[in-house]
C-alpha cells in the first residue's frame, strides 16, 4: 500500500480516513524522502561551500521548479516557500498591503472565505482604515457574480477568493472572477489550499496575481507551502520577515534586499520538508492529476447517491460543481456528537465550524460533519461512512 498510515486499526477497526480536507496522509515515498534528507543530505543551504550544502541546495531548488511547473509559473522565481497557506496569505496580506493598501481603500472576499483568507485583511484594513467587503453566496453554495462585480470601486486593491471552498466544497468560477477583477485594474488573490491536490492548476490560465497553498493537503509534509506571485507585483511588495538570506548587503546605516525569490524568504527554511513536496508532486504526476480528479468526481457522486439514503440527512452545500467535500447534518443532533460515534466504528471525518464560522452563521448552525476525499479513497470507504451513519441514525435526535 503507498500510504502506510491507512493499515492503522481504530479500536480495532479498519481505518476509514475521510478528514483529507483537513490534511492528506503521506505516501511511502515522501516520507522516504524525509528520512534520506537527515540520514544522507542534513544541512543548511545557500550558504555552504561543502558537499552536503551544495547537494541540499540543489535538491531545494530543484523542487522550486517542480513546483513552477506543476502549477505552471512562468518563472521559478515566482515560487515563495513558506510554512503553508496561511503564512502566504499572511504574506501577501502583510507585505502587498503595506505598498498599496490606504486609508478608505476596500479589500473584496467572499462569503466562504477560510478564515486565513478573513483575518489577515482585516488586520491589514484595521492598520490603515480601509474596508474589507464581502461576495454574498445562494443556499446553494454559489457565488454571486453580479453582486461580486458591483462591489468595485475607484477605490478596490485586492480581491482575494478560494477556488474550492473547504466546508462547501463549492468550486468557484476563479478564471471568470479574474478577469473581471482586472476589468476593474484589480490584482486577484487565489486560496488553493483545496483545490491543489483535487484538480490541474494552471496560474496562467487563471491569470491570478497570487496563489497560495499548503503542501499537508497534497500528500505533502507540513511546515511547507507555495506562495505564487506575479513578478512585477513582487518586485514592489517590500520584505514580510527581515533576516538572513533575504538580504543582499547589510549595514547599520542601510540594508538591500536580496533578488526573487529569496527576498521573501527569510531565516533558515524547512528543507526536509521541501524537498518532501517534491517527492508529494512526483507521487501526483505518477496518478496522474487528471486521474485523480476523475476517480474524486466518480466517488462524490456515488457518495451523493448513497448519503441520500440516510434518515434525516441535510447538505450543506450544493452547487452543482464540487470537488472532495460534503458537509451534512442529522437531524438535529450536533456535529460533534455524529463524528464521535463515526469515530468509535473507525471512521474518521471532521466536524465543528471548519474555520468559516461566517458560512455556519449564514445557515443559522453550530457546524457539520464534513466528509472528504483523496486520491486513496475508495468506495468501499464510502459504503463504511454510509453503513455506519445508517446504524447510528436510530441513536440521534
Amino acid at each position: 500500500m503507498d500510504f502506510p498510515i491507512l493499515n492503522t486499526k481504530v479500536y480495532d477497526k479498519p481505518l476509514v480516513y475521510l478528514d483529507n480536507a483537513a490534511t492528506t496522509q503521506k505516501p511511502q515515498q515522501v516520507i522516504d524522502a524525509l528520512t534520506q534528507y537527515y540520514l544522507t543530505l542534513n544541512s543548511n543551504i545557500h550558504r555552504g561551500a561543502h558537499y552536503l550544502a551544495n547537494q541540499a541546495t540543489e535538491r531545494f531548488e530543484a523542487v522550486r521548479r517542480q513546483v513552477q511547473e506543476y502549477i505552471n509559473a512562468p518563472s521559478s522565481a515566482q515560487v515563495v516557500f513558506t510554512r503553508g497557506t496561511t503564512e502566504s496569505i499572511n504574506l501577501v496580506a502583510s507585505s502587498f498591503c503595506q505598498k498599496f493598501l490606504h486609508e478608505y481603500d476596500e479589500v473584496i472576499v467572499s462569503g466562504m472565505e477560510h478564515h486565513s483568507n478573513i483575518v489577515p485583511w482585516q488586520l491589514a484594513c484595521e492598520r490603515v482604515g480601509a474596508r474589507l467587503k464581502v461576495i454574498p453566496f445562494s443556499d446553494e453554495g454559489v457565488l454571486d457574480l453580479d453582486v461580486y462585480e458591483s462591489l468595485f470601486t475607484k477605490r478596490t486593491r485586492l480581491v482575494a477568493v478560494n477556488q474550492v471552498s473547504n466546508t462547501l466544497g463549492t468550486v468557484n468560477p476563479v478564471k471568470e472572477m479574474a478577469a473581471i477583477a482586472h476589468g476593474h485594474g484589480v490584482p486577484i488573490l487565489v486560496d488553493g489550499a483545496q483545490s491543489v491536490a483535487h484538480m490541474p492548476i494552471d496560474v496562467q490560465d487563471i491569470d491570478c496575481d497570487f496563489f497560495c497553498f499548503s503542501g499537508h493537503k497534497m500528500y505533502a509534509p507540513m511546515g511547507v507551502g507555495v506562495m505564487y506571485g506575479r513578478q512585477e507585483l513582487l518586485e514592489q511588495m517590500p520584505p514580510y520577515h527581515g533576516g538572513g538570506e533575504m538580504i543582499k548587503e547589510v549595514t547599520f546605516e542601510k540594508t538591500t534586499y536580496n533578488e526573487l525569490p529569496f527576498k521573501f524568504e527569510a531565516g533558515t527554511p524547512s528543507v526536509a520538508d521541501v524537498l518532501g513536496l517534491g517527492a508529494a508532486i512526483d507521487y501526483i504526476r505518477q496518478q496522474g492529476i487528471e486521474n485523480i480528479a476523475r476517480h474524486e468526481e466518480e466517488l462524490m457522486r456515488y457518495a451523493m447517491s448513497q448519503l441520500k439514503e440516510i434518515p434525516n440527512i441535510r447538505f450543506i452545500g450544493t452547487a452543482p460543481h464540487k470537488a472532495g467535500v460534503i458537509s451534512f447534518l442529522i437531524g438535529s443532533s450536533h456535529p460533534y456528537d455524529v463524528g464521535t460515534l463515526l469515530d468509535k466504528l473507525g471512521i474518521a471525518v471532521r466536524t465543528g465550524h471548519h474555520c468559516t464560522q461566517p458560512i455556519m452563521d449564514r445557515y443559522g448552525i453550530p457546524g457539520t460533519v464534513r466528509a472528504s476525499f483523496a486520491s486513496y479513497t475508495t468506495k468501499e470507504d464510502i459504503d463504511a461512512l454510509v453503513a455506519a451513519l445508517h446504524r447510528i441514525a436510530p441513536m440521534l435526535d
